[in-house]
């Protein structure tokens, strides 16, 4: 069954709806502007003006009869993927630092980025170590594992090396999706950390056996420059940045609604809420300073867009932290790191955009929903009325931003909801689909299904953004 609610009165027809509702909050934000994509570009550029940087120093040093066997050729390609490999580390945890400008000039792609060169530096760290282990059995005509042991025991910081190698490898497992939502959040959270040990037992390694780097020169004030750089970006985005925010803001929260059964809104109340940078779709990774949970902190979007006077995260209940919730008292301080994330307003493509949720993924969208130029849509897929959240404000958000709202209810087999989100469906809820920017949030499922029906429908990729709440 799918119930339909827009910005203007009218009548009923079938299963469809049309009224607006009433205003449960302050009049909404001005739109929010786009970003061009400049920031990308100069951030695509610098990437690979620095790449060129890491490597140039092998081309220019060294001579091209000294690749004359196979044993020099290969140590050479592992020296060449080493150094690449110790650059993209230095990138990976740049971006993990979370400064705000990076979010700012990347948007969206950050996470893309991330997950992409995470992917490469591990390939290229492994195939580093195994080109290295064999150039140097080839020139010394050891065997493969002789030369692995020589090198662990009479190199400097090869143990550490080897040991970075590890530390990526289970990083990289424990990022895979089927993986990743099997293990606790604390536990994932802690092991994705270990990435700045890689950074450094890699400065150890480096310095100690890199052949550019050994000898002081440019080129090592250089690579010391960069890992100086790198650490002090994670100092101020992990460190110095969160302790300002709360020293600044002194958040606590105010009340503890349950808008359903398993669904808890908590909203906050601090100082200076007025002069905070927020946008609509963003997120905090949030701790509450209580006992039993002070240690967990875990991201939750905003459900309502910044008012200067109050902040509110609403959070479905599947586990014993989020159950915690509904337990909170007035009073309790808060800690929370952010905002984060590029899922917002400011990085559409095009002026009109089409929101799609599933369950508990509405609260993101809702916020955005204040900020987006009027004619927007959203589609909110649910399993029944009852699992409908933030009915009232959706309605009142209709009318007061021209906003199509389509209510989606039924079981994931009824052919009902099927058919409104297949390509055929989306076009013609929203007939100009395809020239839209496309925010998904929900289950994965359903985004997965989302995603496939819309670029059926036509839409390009650059135009469908997605949820994301770590790098």
């Amino acid at each position: 069954m799918t119930y339909q609610h827009t910005h203007a009165a009218g009548r009923r027809t079938g299963t469809s709806s049309r009224h607006g509702g009433r205003s449960p909050a302050p009049v909404p934000p001005p739109p929010v502007p786009r970003r061009g994509p400049g920031g990308r570009r100069a951030l695509t550029a610098l990437f690979w003006a620095g790449l060129l940087a890491a490597v140039l120093p092998w081309w220019l040093d060294t001579p091209a009869n000294s690749l004359d066997s196979t044993g020099a050729a290969v140590t050479s390609a592992g020296r060449i993927v080493g150094l690449v490999a110790g650059y993209l580390l230095l990138v990976q945890v740049l971006m993990m630092s979370r400064l705000g400008v990076l979010g700012r000039l990347a948007g969206e792609r950050l996470s893309r980025w991330h997950r992409d060169v995470g992917a490469t530096l591990l390939v290229a760290v492994l195939a580093h170590l195994s080109l290295i282990v064999v150039g140097y059995a080839a020139t010394g005509r050891r065997s493969v594992l002789g030369q692995a042991g020589e090198l662990l025991r009479d190199y400097d910081d090869m143990v550490a090396a080897f040991s970075a190698a590890g530390i990526l490898v289970l990083v990289g497992l424990t990022s895979v999706r089927a993986i990743r939502r099997a293990l606790p959040y604390e536990l994932w959270h802690h092991l994705h950390r270990a990435s700045y040990l890689v950074l450094a037992l890699g400065f150890s390694h480096q310095f100690s056996n890199g052949t550019q780097l050994f000898h002081p020169g440019p080129v090592r004030t250089g690579w010391i420059a960069g890992y100086a750089l790198v650490a002090a970006a994670v100092l101020w985005g992990r460190v110095v940045a969160p302790l300002r925010f709360n020293l600044r803001h002194r958040l606590r929260v105010a009340d503890v609604v349950a808008e359903s059964p398993d669904t808890v809104s908590v909203y906050l109340t601090g100082e200076r809420l007025g002069q905070l940078d927020l946008l609509g779709g963003q997120f905090f990774r949030w701790r509450f300073l209580a006992a039993g949970r002070w240690w967990q902190s875990h991201p939750f979007s905003v459900s309502a867009a910044a008012n200067g006077r109050w902040l509110r995260l609403t959070v479905k209940v599947v586990g014993g932290h989020t159950a915690g919730l509904r337990d909170l008292t007035p009073g309790t301080r808060v800690w929370a790191e952010g905002p984060s994330g590029t899922f917002t307003a400011a990085h559409r493509t095009r002026e009109r955009a089409l929101l799609i949720a599933g369950g508990s993924g509405i609260t993101p969208l809702r916020a955005m929903l204040e900020e987006l130029p009027p004619g927007a849509a959203l589609i909110y897929r649910a399993r029944t009325p009852d699992d409908v959240l933030l009915h009232e404000e959706l309605d009142w958000l209709a009318q007061e931003r021209g906003a199509d709202v389509w209510y989606v209810i039924g079981s994931r087999d009824d052919a009902g909801p099927r058919q409104v989100l297949s390509a055929e469906g989306l076009r013609r809820l929203v007939p100009d689909v395809a020239r839209r920017d496309v925010y998904l949030c929900g289950p994965p499922g359903l985004v997965g299904h989302c995603v496939r029906a819309l670029r059926t429908a036509g839409v390009p990729n650059r135009q469908i953004h997605l949820a994301t709440f770590e790098l």
